[in-house]
């Protein structure tokens, strides 16, 4: 498979600031496989070691802080050679580790010519303790789901993914694309981006294989949630997960307490929640009251929205059949269209540095799906599972940030077009999203 991660990693190698790495990402995302076919494609060889298969690994990290005697301690326990500039030393499954962690300190300032880079599952959570982070001595990077444009690599709809790149006119795609792209998002709503189902659909077109990986992905997760540090939270954990589904399938899909377990208060899960925010497998997407920047100075940190790290694992979760592919749009509108707001809040999150916001308004009721921030500009972004795409919130959030706003983005399955100031994005294309925004900027100056 093809990861656009790649190209990042290139220039990691690259780059003459280059510190220790530390891949981040949710437990089979791909981690441990992209680093070792990175050091395939561009290195001599590759040094891996997996601190969770062989714990005593860890012991020459417990005794020194010397590197060129971990690095000796390796090379003699492994058999491996580690060269300068010319092995990855991959360390995977290192989230239980703290040592390993803070000794990236010593490799970025005493040994910055040798090349490493770090993964493992619940990251997110062993970074948030203080003791163990290198501040200032690492790179990060995140990898996450295949998005809907590396599936169709993986699908072999190589020409698919060359019209999409290439189209560069604010006008409807001919329906020779845009109906097999429909299909295709169809099935990746089925899929979802996790390497593993991907691979068994793409390669052998197994529909059962696919689903019981996609079961056992989600009983990973569970069982991780166990590493909670306070067992008392595991419960609750367990309640927020499996409450994810019903969340979005509200018409109002502000996260709710009483979903979770009748009589729930939020001090009471908040911790749990955190957790899973931390180890990525949620994203927490708050209300913002107002399109100005900073976004975070204008969050409602009482009203927020919950979103799974994956459209697949939300499908598998929600108990819906793979035969859904075969009902018209039902997959798109299917729970109130959750699996579409989850699908674009994915393909967003990954390409603005700044994670979206959704606003509201209560009396009367207005609501627009996300913010956006792209550079220092604010798009409300409206989502429409279908054809209708007729918008009262857009309409009306105009009106109250009518100076604030250059644009309206409206992502739906109507065809590409722009309408004054209003963007309409194929759900297909929302992974273009800032390209497309770029576009109709530089169409209304003109």
């Amino acid at each position: 498979m093809e990861r656009f991660i790649f190209k990042k990693l290139v220039d990691w190698k690259n780059s003459q600031y280059r510190k220790p790495l530390i891949l981040k990402g949710v437990r089979q995302v791909g981690k441990t496989w992209i680093l070792k076919e990175f050091g395939k494609r561009h290195y001599e060889n590759i040094a891996y070691f997996n601190f969770d298969e062989n714990e005593e690994y860890k012991q020459f990290f417990n005794t020194t802080k010397d590197v060129n005697r971990i690095l000796q301690n390796l090379m003699l326990v492994s058999g491996t050679k580690i060269l300068p500039e010319k092995t990855l030393i991959i360390f995977d499954e290192i989230q239980d580790c703290p040592n390993v962690i803070n000794s990236m300190k010593y490799f970025c300032e005493n040994a910055p010519e040798y090349h490493i880079a770090c993964a493992g599952s619940l990251l997110g959570i062993a970074l948030s303790k203080p003791s163990s982070f290198p501040v200032g001595k690492v790179n990060f990077m995140q990898i996450d789901p295949m998005s809907f444009e590396e599936f169709l690599l993986a699908n072999g709809d190589d020409n698919l993914l060359d019209f999409l790149n290439k189209w560069e006119h604010l006008e409807p795609i001919p329906d020779a694309f845009f109906n097999p792209l429909c299909e295709k998002l169809k099935m990746y709503y089925i899929t979802g981006g996790m390497p593993e189902p991907v691979l068994m659909w793409t390669e052998a077109h197994d529909v059962a294989a696919m689903q019981e990986v996609q079961s056992n992905i989600i009983d990973a997760y569970e069982r991780d949630f166990a590493k909670h540090p306070s067992i008392s939270e595991f419960p609750k954990l367990s309640m927020i997960w499996k409450s994810v589904p019903s969340q979005l399938a509200r018409e109002n899909k502000k996260f709710i307490y009483n979903v979770v377990k009748e009589g729930a208060r939020a001090r009471e899960y908040e911790n749990a929640l955190q957790w899973l925010v931390d180890a990525k497998l949620v994203h927490k997407i708050y209300r913002c009251s107002a399109p100005r920047l900073p976004l975070s100075a204008y969050d409602d940190l009482s009203a927020f929205k919950i979103y799974l790290v994956d459209v697949g694992l939300l499908r598998r979760l929600s108990r819906l059949a793979p035969t859904a592919f075969g009902e018209g749009n039902r997959l798109f509108t299917e729970f109130k269209g959750a699996l579409t707001e989850n699908f674009v809040l994915q393909s967003l999150a990954t390409q603005f540095e700044v994670i979206p916001r959704y606003w509201s308004q209560n009396n009367p009721p207005f609501e627009v799906d996300f913010l956006i921030q792209r550079e220092n500009d604010i798009f409300p972004v409206e989502v429409k599972s279908d054809t209708n795409t007729t918008s009262k919130s857009l309409k009306k959030f105009k009106e109250l940030f009518s100076d604030m706003i250059k644009l309206r983005i409206r992502v739906s399955l109507d065809n590409l077009k722009i309408n004054d100031d209003v963007l309409n994005i194929p759900l297909f294309m929302v992974g273009q999203a800032n390209r497309l925004i770029g576009l109709a900027l530089e169409q209304k100056h003109t």
